[in-house]
Order: C-alpha cells, then sequence, then structure tokens
C-alpha cells in the first residue's frame, strides 16, 4: 500500500521552495553588478581627466607673449654709490728701524754678555763686555807719564821764577829767561799730550763695552762669552729701534699709483686671528723689474704676535670714489678688456665694454661705462649672448 503525502503538505513545501530560492539567489547577483558598475564609472572618470589633463597640457595659453619661451635672467639697477677701495697685499714683517750694534774698540775676549734676545734695553747699556786687562795696565802706565810730566812743568816753573827774581840785580840774562821760558812752556805742553793720551787709552778701554745704541728691544744675539771678536765686527747684537715694527707689503705697479702715505691697513699675521692697524710710511720709489711690484711700508706699534720675518697680509684702503658698483660675477672679460651685459628696453642682450675702478668686499666700481640706470645681468652671463632675448627679473636691493 503505497503512501501519498497530504494535499495540503505538499503545498506547503512548494510555497516555501518558492519562497526560499529567490531569497538566496538576490543578494549575490545583485551585489556583482553593482560592482561593476562602480569600477566601470572610476574607469570612465579616470579617463576623462587624464584627457582633461593632457589637452590643457598641451594647448598653449590663450595669453602667451612672444617671451614665454624666454629664459628667466636676474638683473640689477646699479645706481651710484660711494666706495671706498682697499687694496690686498702680502710681505713680511720687519723691524721698523733696525740697529745693528757691532765691536766698536780693538776687540778681544768677550768675558760677558748681560742681555738674552726679547728683552727691552734702554740707551746706553751694556750689553757685552770684551777683556780689558791689557787696556788697564795702559792706562795705568800712561797716568805715571802724566805725573811726570807734570812734575818737570813745576820745576821748570821754579827755575823761571827763580831767574825772573835775579835778572833785576844783572845776575840772569834777558836770554836765559827766555830759555827757561820755554822750557816751562815745553813741560807744560807735555803735561796736556800726557793727559791727552791717558784720555784716549780710557776710551779705548771703554770701547770695550758693546752698548745700546737706542732704546728697543733685542731681535738677535749673535755673540757669547769667551768668543773672540775683532774690531770692527758687526751685528753681535740687532735691537728694533723703540720696538717699532713695520710690514713690507709687495703691491703691484698698477695698484701702487692708487696708495699714499698715511692711509690705514689692516695686518694680519699667518697663523693668528688677530688683526693689527697701521699707516703706510712709506712707498719706495722703484719698483722690481721681475715682478714688477714695489714695496708699501706699513708701520706698526709693538705686539707679541708681530714677529720679525714672519708672513702677514695686509688690507690697504686706496681711496674713495663715487661710481655705480656691481658684484664680481656681472663683471666678464676678455682680450678686449672688462665688460657686463645688460638687458635693454626690447629684453634683449646687450655687450657693454666698461672701466673698473676700486675694488671691495661689496663689488668691483665702475669708473666708465655705465651711468647706473642700466639692467645689468647679474651672472650666467657666460651662457648668454648678445641679442638674445631673455625674461629680465630685477633684483631687489
Amino acid at each position: 500500500m503505497n503512501y501519498q503525502p497530504p494535499v495540503g503538505h505538499e503545498d506547503t513545501d512548494d510555497r516555501m521552495t518558492q519562497t526560499t530560492a529567490p531569497i538566496a539567489e538576490e543578494p549575490s547577483n545583485g551585489g556583482a553588478l553593482r560592482i561593476a558598475i562602480i569600477v566601470a564609472v572610476l574607469i570612465l572618470a579616470a579617463l576623462i581627466a587624464g584627457w582633461f589633463f593632457l589637452r590643457s597640457a598641451n594647448e598653449a595659453p590663450a595669453t602667451a607673449g612672444p617671451d614665454s619661451q624666454a629664459p628667466q635672467i636676474t638683473v640689477m639697477q646699479p645706481g651710484s654709490a660711494t666706495i671706498e677701495g682697499t687694496i690686498t697685499a702680502t710681505g713680511t714683517i720687519a723691524a721698523r728701524r733696525a740697529l745693528p750694534v757691532g765691536v766698536v774698540g780693538e776687540g778681544g775676549r768677550v768675558v760677558s754678555v748681560n742681555v738674552e734676545q726679547g728683552q727691552w734695553v734702554r740707551a746706553g747699556q751694556v750689553l757685552a763686555s770684551i777683556d780689558r786687562s791689557v787696556q788697564n795696565e795702559q792706562a795705568r802706565a800712561q797716568a805715571a807719564q802724566v805725573q811726570v810730566a807734570r812734575a818737570d812743568a813745576e820745576l821748570a816753573q821754579n827755575n823761571l821764577d827763580r831767574a825772573l827774581q835775579l835778572v833785576e840785580r844783572g845776575f840772569v840774562s834777558t836770554a836765559d829767561v827766555d830759555r827757561l821760558t820755554a822750557t816751562r812752556d815745553a813741560a807744560r805742553a807735555r803735561v796736556d799730550v800726557a793727559q791727552a793720551q791717558l784720555a784716549e787709552l780710557r776710551e779705548r778701554t771703554a770701547r770695550l763695552n758693546i752698548v745700546a745704541p737706542a732704546a728697543g728691544l733685542v731681535l738677535e744675539r749673535n755673540i757669547e762669552p769667551g768668543q773672540t771678536v775683532g774690531a770692527g765686527t758687526s751685528s753681535a747684537f740687532v735691537i728694533a729701534q723703540g720696538g717699532q715694527m713695520e710690514l713690507r707689503a709687495q703691491v703691484g705697479e698698477n695698484e701702487l699709483q692708487r696708495l699714499s702715505v698715511g692711509v690705514e691697513a689692516q695686518v694680519s699675521p699667518v697663523g693668528s686671528t688677530e688683526s693689527y692697524t697701521g699707516q703706510v710710511w712709506q712707498i719706495e720709489p722703484t719698483v722690481n723689474q721681475q715682478s714688477r711690484q714695489g714695496t708699501a711700508r706699513i708701520a706698526l706699534a709693538y705686539a707679541p704676535g708681530l714677529r720679525p720675518g714672519g708672513f702677514a697680509t695686509a688690507t690697504i684702503r686706496s681711496g674713495t670714489t663715487v661710481a655705480p658698483q656691481l658684484p664680481e660675477s656681472a663683471v666678464l672679460a676678455d682680450s678686449d678688456g672688462s665688460y657686463v651685459y645688460i638687458v635693454d628696453q626690447n629684453n634683449t642682450i646687450q655687450r657693454r665694454d666698461v672701466e673698473t675702478g676700486l675694488s671691495s668686499a661689496n663689488g668691483i666700481s665702475i669708473t666708465g661705462g655705465l651711468t647706473g640706470n642700466e639692467r645689468v645681468v647679474l651672472r650666467a652671463g657666460g651662457f648668454l649672448n648678445p641679442g638674445e632675448r631673455v625674461e629680465p627679473v630685477l633684483r631687489d636691493e
């Protein structure tokens, strides 16, 4: 006997099947469709944006002028300024007045040296002494000769006095008086000669001392105790008179023409951070034929950092002038001389020959070729050509 489900139960299953199937399939198909639509819209938007970007990049601006492709060049209008020029030179530090002190006496063996290098001495101070034992004995002998001469002179005077007393009585003739008078005068003269010889010996003995001719700083000591020195030996000592120093700066022939005595200079010794102020006190009248340089002597007060023989750099003031001033980058040079590039009213490059003047830390003065109102190219002039069109950009001062 076959079992048949109830009619009511079958209808219920069919309804459940019909109701359940659409509910399971609808979310899956609808989500995929929405994702596909979103992706398509994004791709289309990206394509449209890219097309507009490329179109705007390739199109020329509607307001583009003839200089839109010209390079931008920085320019300046220099105007006029009061410029203080400087000259940089190098040289050697030395004593302004170096006094060589030598042996002025007969010479001999050095018995003492009383000073060292770097010490200050006063005028007349004994720097060294030479053995004088022989000279002392000679002076003692000559002093005895003076006493002998004085005794002879005194005897001659007594003889004359007695003769004058007897001449009135007729015991002594006038001729005898004249002879005795001459003898007395000769004796007095021998006294003077002996005294002069004694003074000479004493002076010679005193000259065996080596003394400082002036106050100053001892730079060199070239003798030692026990050394034998001869008469006329020079430079036993070297003294910087008053301790004053100078820089013997070597200056180019052209720059010498811009210097004058009395101008100020700043001197910086090599290896030192100190700077010393001095003045040009002499410009030597000659120029070295090989180097084409002259010497400007800059006076300096004594300072421990100024060592004679050392190397130093000097910055010397060389006067003032009123003229346009340009940075060094703006001034070019070739075989025809110095020149600059200017931008004319049509924004094209033009070459302008100029004459340069004083140099300073702020630039170079232009003494000819510019009025100061031109638009001068500041840099990159070596990459420009006359007639080239540019877009000038004025630098703010």
